[in-house]
């Protein structure tokens, strides 16, 4: 009977663990992505971060300002991401067992988990900012 079970439940397993890979990619898609916008603003804006700092901006605001930008972009992302899931919930429908395709404690479980992906891949770059010696950033403008 166990036989029988595993070659009648192979199939959903298979798609299951695809979806599983596809997430996780996506995840680090996500991360890789929001770093690598994020670095290209700081390196862009470098000479107004550094005039911040020459005028007073403690290092704190210049971390506010970077991770809160990497935040509305991730918000947007997260926004457009959720409609799109609300939106395919019948065609995945027959690919879940045991679980409601609008399950709510999944939904807030994978916005949490995009929300702590941006917060660090915001961080960084916000880190590397604030750091910035003023009158070097200046200079190279």
């Amino acid at each position: 009977m166990t036989t029988f079970v595993d070659k009648a439940m192979a199939p959903l397993r298979f798609t299951a663990t695809l979806i599983g890979i596809f997430a996780v990619v996506a995840v680090v898609l996500a991360a890789v992505g929001l770093y690598g916008v994020l670095s290209t603003i700081v390196r862009q804006r470098t000479a107004e971060i550094g005039m911040r700092m020459v005028f007073g901006a403690p290092r704190s605001s210049i971390l506010n300002l970077v991770v809160g930008e990497g935040l509305k972009l991730s918000a947007v992302g997260i926004v457009l991401g959720l409609s799109g899931a609300f939106a395919i919930t019948r065609v995945i429908a027959s690919l879940l067992v045991g679980v409601n395709p609008t399950d709510p404690v999944t939904f807030a479980a994978i916005v949490a988990l995009f929300g702590i992906v941006a917060v660090t891949a915001s961080w960084i770059p916000a880190r590397r900012a604030s750091r910035l010696d003023p009158m070097a950033a200046i200079r190279e403008e």
